[in-house]
């Protein structure tokens, strides 16, 4: 077996060369090449599920939860999913070109044009999808790839990206614009996140652990978010029933992910009306609180210093009663991860006061945090989330893989 860190290193080197030849590809190619991956993967579809099985298989053999076997199983629905992300990715706009600013200084034409990042390296868990969605988006907006999912799904992502490759072929686009990791070790993940000078960008998605790790071991600029801790406040002039339904939406809907509620601050106004019709809502959900909220809702448990920090991805809800919004903001402020926080109110001085003061990568007015997506805020199929403040912040999609060049267009300017 080759040495791992020569094998990773090669595998960064092929993908450096082959994002150069990405870089000048038209749209109707890139568009025509995802195309034909989803035709590969539909054509390939016993043997990716075969890969998929060995895998369902070893995860279970290993005492995997129903519910982690259940996020790596690809039924025919999901690999049908797969096929319409790639069909959805290739009918969207081009970023790659797009002149995003012109000046014009002194005679000569400046524009501001956005280019391909370059080698983009994806560290995921688990989800044989993200294998798909992350190779499309990186060819869609020119970018190489280099994917390492994790070890339980390695034969699925390996029959997916092995059917990606022949799509691309069938297109004319080099095939190793699409690199996989095979090799399991976690040291992979160390090597691939040094590889200065060819890959250009990290993108881990994963638990708290995973991404920690990249960020302590990178060389190379990473974006990520470590967890989502979002808060919802309730101000003394919301209309509670809507609050209501905002609050059950944000916690029950799905629990499991980053942009579930995990916190609620309610005003002293309107906490001892409010607070039980939380827990009428919602009496699957464990409530945690502090000293108020547990006089008004006897017998739940007492929130402790790390419930506030704590992101549960699970029907848990820790619970503060505040004096007013500034209360909530400093909360926030204090224990937030910047994912998604935000206001239930009816007052507009209000509701801007709390749009200034979070600094959250999406605040939200009187809606709840699980429509913090991608997918809902039009970017498509989503390359992940970011709580940087730099380059990208937010639901990341095709334009947060791109960067920007200036071309400069004059006729014998010269520098006085």
């Amino acid at each position: 077996m080759a040495d791992l860190k020569e094998y990773v290193s090669g595998v960064a080197r092929a993908a450096k060369k082959a994002s150069v030849s990405l870089r000048a590809l038209s749209a109707e190619r890139k568009n025509r090449a995802i195309l034909a991956m989803a035709s590969s993967i539909d054509q390939g579809r016993k043997d990716i599920r075969e890969a998929n099985a060995r895998d369902v298989t070893r995860g279970r053999e290993a005492g995997l939860s129903e519910a982690f076997l259940d996020r790596l199983t690809l039924t025919d629905k999901r690999i049908e999913d797969m096929m319409a992300s790639l069909r959805e990715i290739a009918s969207f706009e081009d970023p790659v070109g797009e002149v995003i600013g012109v000046r014009r200084p002194s005679g000569f034409v400046l524009e501001k044009v956005r280019t391909p990042i370059g080698v983009i390296a994806m560290i995921y868990e688990s989800r044989p999808n993200v294998t798909v969605d992350a190779a499309a988006l990186c060819l869609k907006s020119g970018n190489a790839v280099i994917l390492r999912g994790g070890s339980e799904a390695v034969e699925s992502s390996a029959s997916l990206v092995h059917a990606i490759r022949q799509g691309l072929a069938a297109a004319g686009v080099d095939g190793q614009a699409v690199q996989y990791i095979e090799r399991t070790e976690h040291e992979a993940i160390d090597h691939l996140v040094t590889q200065s000078g060819l890959v250009d960008l990290v993108i881990p998605r994963g638990g708290e652990s995973l991404i920690r790790r990249v960020v302590q071991q990178a060389t190379i600029p990473v974006l990520k978010h470590y967890k989502g801790v979002c808060h919802l406040y309730v101000d003394d002039s919301a209309d509670l029933d809507m609050a209501a339904e905002v609050v059950t939406n944000s916690k029950v809907q799905r629990p499991g992910t980053c942009n579930a509620l995990e916190k609620l601050l309610v005003h002293k106004a309107v906490a001892e009306k409010f607070l039980p019709m939380v827990r009428e809502k919602m009496p699957n959900v464990e409530l945690r609180g502090d000293e108020k909220a547990r006089a008004i809702l006897p017998g739940i448990a007492a929130a402790k210093e790390d419930d506030w920090y704590a992101e549960y991805l699970d029907l848990i809800l820790t619970v503060k009663v505040v004096a007013d919004l500034e209360e909530a903001a400093a909360h926030i402020e204090k224990y937030g991860s910047s994912h998604t926080d935000g206001i239930l109110s009816r007052d507009a001085a209000s509701i801007e006061r709390f749009v200034g003061m979070v600094d959250s990568a999406v605040v939200t007015v009187n809606a709840s945090t699980r429509l913090s997506d991608g997918g809902v805020f039009g970017l498509g199929a989503e390359i992940g989330i970011s709580t940087d403040k730099l380059h990208a912040r937010g639901p990341m999609g095709l334009k947060e893989l791109t960067t920007y060049k200036w071309i400069l267009r004059g006729n014998g300017d010269l520098r006085k």
